[in-house]
């Protein structure tokens, strides 16, 4: 029998289903709910009596015994790649008693799976598209996608949340038309629906959204789709997946395949962080590698078609303020017809996507005309009072999306709209395409296809209800705990909370001590976010083995803030320093690595170029008062500001700074690394702060506060702490 409050659920919905499409649609809505729920508790049924769902208690194998189990064992299956599928496929295999093997070239969710939207849905579009063309394919992907979205929601609670997703609506034509869409997408959801669906008045929906254009507003539509912390999420299937005996390594690329009477057995393999090599036995090889699916297909067949369609989906950070803490914003159809997103996520705001068809690369990078565009269309929806500034982006990134063609269709152009899994004539099974909420039901098929292939002879996929590392004991007040016993401040434990689940205690119990009265342990790696020291060494333990590994995915600095990861990589090179024995030559190779990262990948240079690029347009008012500014803190009228002129003006102001953080203000404007600033660099800084390129400088605001300083004889007051 269903529990009361999923009936409450239903009859709320069912209600509202039946006001827009009559009281068959709510009669059909209520009998979904209880079939599924039905499911569900079969579903559970059945973990519980294969104890799949007991919190395992053992640690973690080390990189190293992952290693050498790999290299000196015989697999039932070996995955090759580390996304969100294969990670899915080591999950699937591993909880059906498989002897399971997966290898990454990079990093776990190192390429496409870490660089996603962070939604969990079930696709509203498709479902349009499927009731307009009469598709009862599309329909059933959509119905496959809201199960996935909702079991993925309940697996990982402590990774995944429901967000209100706002529908502007600026024509009353559109009002019924989006209304009777969205009621829709609640009503095929059925027991899957996360919440239901509501339309909120002009004056309600400027109440949630302040930032929204009220010119024309005529109300808008608030649904639900789920939002996660995608490469933590991908990390968490993956060290489940070790949970139940899978050995998985990353950093390990495959270098050819191997094959026993004209079926592949394994792969030849290369660790990348040493060079050495190694053959990885195995009954089946699945090949999961997104968007290299075609690099792998070629080792089994050089003669075998591309069936990759790349394409390249850009997002930018911005920062909070423009957007609310918990609802989102969906822009359904900019000028050319493209959809974008505008979410908050992570205490920052995440705008994109693009989709632009790119070659398939192992660093794809944004760029400046997809960063323009995505602001231009933010703009059209934000109110004028907000300037949508370039200055604002504190990150941008690419993401390969693999569309895909049906290699056993005989029309090679069409892409198909789902994902494909292929079995080769040498029994290798390929998956391609899909997206990342549908990775179980992906993984599931997938692995069904290597079983019967290889005839292993196991049962069927036991994930569905599967709960993901850190979710069995998890709870939304685990936080107070963590406060409580720990001596961690509020923020750094709901971090810890959201980002570990039930296996916060263990990351904060690595933590050192900060030495001030509170918080009293948890020395923060970056004073803006809420990522502690505790964390990297916890990630060295869950194989990161790179300053990227960490920066990137286990603690998203680089995606949230670029500038941000620049200034806390010394720190965290020197923690996996003292954990992996690094001496000065690999510390300064690691970082070299990191920064080319941010450089090429996160905007860095990006962000750079856009500021050094303007042109100077400052009135000659301007270009005098700034000059001023700029002769009173050269000292010795040098016609440079050097690192003993930015000391000196900090040390008369009252200010303490490291010697890293003085050249962190000399590098804002030290355009040809001399170790100087020329009055011309200051004039291109001060013209890029004027037209929103850069949206503030701390050099720009100690040289403004040491000339008052020096022409009222005095210091001048100042808020918001130091530089």
């Amino acid at each position: 029998m269903a529990s009361s409050w999923t009936w409450k659920k239903a009859i709320k919905v069912g209600a509202a289903a039946a006001t827009a499409g009559g009281g068959g649609c709510a009669l059909l809505y209520l009998t979904s709910v209880y079939n599924s729920d039905r499911k569900k508790e079969q579903v559970q049924q059945k973990l519980a009596a294969s104890g799949l769902n007991k919190r395992p208690s053992k640690p973690l194998p080390t990189r190293a015994d992952q290693l050498n189990s790999l290299a000196n064992e015989q697999f039932d299956v070996l995955i090759i790649g580390g996304g969100a599928t294969g990670s899915g496929c080591a999950l699937d295999a591993a909880s059906r008693g498989l002897k399971t093997a997966m290898v990454e070239y990079d990093d776990f969710s190192s390429g496409t799976s870490s660089r996603s939207t962070k939604l969990i849905h079930g696709g509203v579009r498709y479902l349009q598209k499927a009731i307009m063309n009469l598709d009862i394919e599309q329909y059933k992907m959509v119905k496959e996608a809201l199960h996935e979205r909702a079991n993925l929601l309940e697996i990982a609670p402590h990774l995944s949340f429901p967000l209100p997703i706002m529908l502007p609506v600026y024509k009353w034509w559109q009002l019924p038309y989006f209304w009777a869409g969205i009621k829709a997408y609640d009503l095929v959801s059925g027991g899957d629906c996360l919440k239901s669906s509501y339309i909120l008045s002009k004056s309600r929906a400027l109440e949630l959204f302040p930032m929204l254009k009220k010119n024309e507003l005529k109300g808008a539509i608030v649904y639900y789709d789920g939002m996660h912390n995608d490469a933590r999420m991908n990390i968490s299937i993956a060290i489940s997946a070790v949970r139940l005996g899978a050995t998985v390594a990353n950093h390990v690329k495959v270098v050819d395949l191997i094959k026993t009477d004209g079926i592949v057995s394994g792969a030849k393999v290369r660790n990348q962080l040493t060079g050495e090599e190694f053959s990885i036995k195995a009954k089946s090889v699945i090949n999961a590698t997104g968007p290299f699916t075609d690099s792998i297909r070629k080792m089994d067949d050089g003669q075998t078609r591309d069936i990759v369609c790349p394409s390249a989906g850009i997002h930018i950070m911005l920062p909070d303020y423009y957007s609310p803490s918990n609802m989102g914003l969906l822009d359904p159809a900019t000028s050319d017809g493209r959809v974008i997103f505008f979410l908050p996520w992570q205490g920052l705001t995440i705008a994109g996507t693009t989709d632009t068809p790119c070659p398939v690369t192992n660093s794809p990078g944004p760029s400046e005309s997809d960063i323009q565009f995505i602001l231009s269309e933010v703009k059209n929806y934000l109110t004028p009072d907000i300037d949508v500034r370039r200055g604002d982006v504190l990150s941008a990134w690419a993401g390969i999306r693999p569309l895909v063609k049906d290699p056993n269709a005989g029309d090679t152009a069409s892409l198909v709209r789902n994902h494909v899994v292929h079995v080769s004539d040498s029994k290798m099974v390929t998956i391609a395409g899909g997206k990342w909420t549908t990775y179980r039901a992906m993984a599931a098929e997938t692995v069904d296809e290597a079983v019967e292939a290889a005839k292993l002879g196991v049962g069927p996929s036991m994930t569905d209800g599967l709960l993901l590392e850190g979710a069995h004991n998890w709870a939304p007040t685990m936080f107070i705990r963590l406060v409580q016993d720990l001596g961690v401040d509020t923020a750094v434990a709901q971090h810890l909370s959201d980002t570990y689940g039930d296996r916060a205690f263990s990351v904060g119990k690595m933590a050192g001590l900060t030495g001030q009265r509170w918080p009293i342990v948890g020395r923060r790696i970056h004073q803006e976010f809420p990522y502690i020291d505790a964390e990297v060494r916890y990630a060295v333990k869950e194989y990161a083995a790179t300053a990227v590994d960490v920066i990137a995915r286990r603690l998203r600095l680089s995606f949230l803030n670029v500038q941000a990861a620049e200034e806390a990589l010394p720190i965290v090179v020197s923690i996996m320093a003292d954990e992996l024995g690094w001496d000065k030559e690999e510390q300064d190779k690691q970082t070299e690595d990191a920064m080319d990262f941010l450089r090429m990948q996160m905007g860095k240079d990006l962000n750079k170029a856009s500021r050094d690029n303007i042109p100077v347009s400052l009135t000659k008012a301007e270009i005098a008062e700034y000059v001023k500014r700029f002769n009173a803190l050269d000292d010795g009228k040098k016609g440079y500001i050097s690192i003993n002129d930015i000391r000196k003006s900090l040390k008369s102001q009252g200010e303490e700074v490291t010697g890293q953080q003085i050249h962190e203000l000399l590098n804002e404007l030290d355009a040809n690394h001399n170790g100087q600033v020329e009055v011309e660099e200051y004039l291109q800084m001060m013209s890029a702060i004027k037209s929103g390129t850069v949206s503030h400088s701390r050099f720009a605001k100690m040289a403004e506060m040491d000339y008052k300083a020096k022409k009222y004889g005095e210091h001048m007051e100042r808020s918001g702490g130091g530089v």
